[in-house]
């Protein structure tokens, strides 16, 4: 039978309702409600808010009228994976006062602080939020509630790197896509985790101008990095890390182990910068004096949407410096190595360094290396 929902939270921003339902905002009846002696307050900690009781209070809503039973499934498994179980209520709907349900944490397990907004949780996550949400629900039916929460994280990675590449300045070089040169005719997603699999049936538009044939096409679907190659102007050395690396074992590599930058995802929200001296501190214990740009450029663009933001930091860089570090979190183990420019020169020269990233941070300091050198 058909329910009226109230919503109060993040699936007031249309998009994201849009996608967590899979249909238009058109095809839904949508209208203001209130719900006296209520108030949503901010979960601490989260970005999301929570309904509490609050007398005298009134918390601001949409009316979603008349929702089928498979729009309720697809809500109560978006909001089921945080706790979240409806409850009934009464709502004011213009002159009426009238029966809904509600989405409320049942177990009372989060913390609230302050009152939360709306309009200010949209403009700092509202479109990451509504692609997430549409990778996770297109798992709705194959996966359960828990595991489609245990996704969310990654899928918020992987909608900040979608935002990002919108950001991206003209590069001027290649032809850029009016409408109608590609056709994306039907995307599946046969894997997700802390990377995913997307694979898309599509048509382009080929270079003699015509359409080509339908191609299916498979992409490794990652968040952006960001790598720093650190480097000590005064004393001219550079540091670089090694540590155990999983596709290299895969591969039959019989040295897994790898000298690399210094390197981490960047997390939703974050800037590339900011990723850079993070991760430099933990996997370095380096505090950056300054950031120099190397290069913003994909690491495989054929089957991957893996992207690099590469710098190189400057930093002292004494004998000392060079030990283990990593986070015991995330199981690192990372061991630095400081040593003299000229030295991380002739492993690239001499085709000894694996990661296609530290051959590139170390050729760019080479032709760059006597400009930062200059006022040290």
């Amino acid at each position: 039978m058909p329910r009226d929902i109230f919503l109060y939270g993040t699936l007031r921003h249309v998009p994201l309702l849009e996608a967590v339902l899979d249909r238009d905002a058109g095809a839904l009846s949508l209208s203001p409600a209130r719900l006296p002696d209520h108030a949503v307050r901010a979960v601490d900690g989260h970005d999301f808010p929570s309904l509490v009781q609050a007398p005298g209070e009134v918390a601001e809503g949409l009316l979603l009228r008349g929702l089928d039973a498979a729009g309720v499934a697809r809500l109560d498994a978006y909001e089921g994976a945080y706790g979240y179980l409806l409850r009934e209520v009464k709502v004011e709907a213009g002159d009426e006062a009238r029966p809904a349900l509600a989405y409320f944490d049942e177990a009372g397990a989060l913390p609230v602080a302050g009152a939360w907004q709306l309009e200010a949780w949209a403009d700092r996550h509202g479109r990451r939020a509504a692609l997430a949400g549409a990778e996770v629900m297109s798992h709705f039916g194959r996966l359960s509630a828990e595991e489609i929460d245990r996704l969310y994280p990654q899928a918020l990675v992987r909608a900040d790197q979608k935002l990002r590449a919108e950001t991206l300045p003209p590069r001027g070089v290649t032809r850029r896509p009016e409408p109608g040169d590609v056709e994306i005719l039907a995307l599946r997603r046969p894997y997700a985790g802390f990377f995913a699999i997307e694979e898309f049936d599509l048509r382009f538009r080929r270079f003699d101008g015509t359409m080509g044939p339908e191609v299916d096409r498979a992409i490794f679907v990652t968040g952006d990095s960001a790598l720093v190659l650190p480097y000590d102007p005064a004393r001219d050395r550079v540091m670089l890390i090694e540590q155990f690396r999983p596709a290299l074992l895969a591969r039959h590599d019989p040295e897994p182990w790898c000298l690399e930058p210094v390197a981490g995802r960047i997390d939703p929200g974050e800037t590339p910068e900011e990723t850079a001296r993070r991760e430099a501190l933990e996997e370095a214990g380096l505090e950056l004096k300054g950031l120099e740009f190397v290069s913003r450029s994909y690491a495989s663009p054929g089957n991957s949407t893996e992207f690099y933001h590469i710098y190189v930091g400057l930093a002292d860089l004494p004998e000392e410096v060079a030990g283990i570090a990593g986070l015991d979190e995330e199981n690192e183990d990372i061991r630095g190595h400081v040593m003299p420019f000229e030295e991380a020169l002739a492993l690239a020269d001499a085709d000894r360094l694996q990661a296609a990233p530290l051959v590139l941070a170390i050729n760019w300091l080479a032709r760059h290396r006597d400009r930062l050198r200059a006022p040290a």
